[in-house]
């Protein structure tokens, strides 16, 4: 593919990304939160595969990026995760 078609293909996934949270019901954001948590669990995967395929140079350093924003996704999703779900605990604490 050339960087015309995976622009289109990255513009049109944000899209798409952004349509489907507006629309979900507050209800169901911590269930779509986590779905997407383990989502970003396979791009960790994939980038720590391309980190280790990769020839050196820039493919490098994607693979390290892709790496670390993944695993900050993945990390800041379940604090807000947790905390989402805080919210639903009973106030005294049982």
């Amino acid at each position: 593919m050339d960087l015309i078609q995976l622009l289109f293909i990255f513009t049109l996934a944000a899209f798409l990304g952004y349509e489907l949270i507006k629309r979900v019901p507050s209800q169901l954001h911590t269930p779509l939160m986590s779905g997407s948590n383990a989502i970003s669990g396979i791009t960790i995967v994939g980038a720590i595969l391309a980190v280790r395929v990769g020839a050196g140079g820039f493919d490098l350093i994607l693979g390290v990026l892709a790496l670390v924003l993944a695993t900050i996704n993945v990390v800041g999703g379940y604090f807000v995760t947790d905390r989402m779900l805080a919210m639903f605990r009973d106030k005294e604490g049982r």
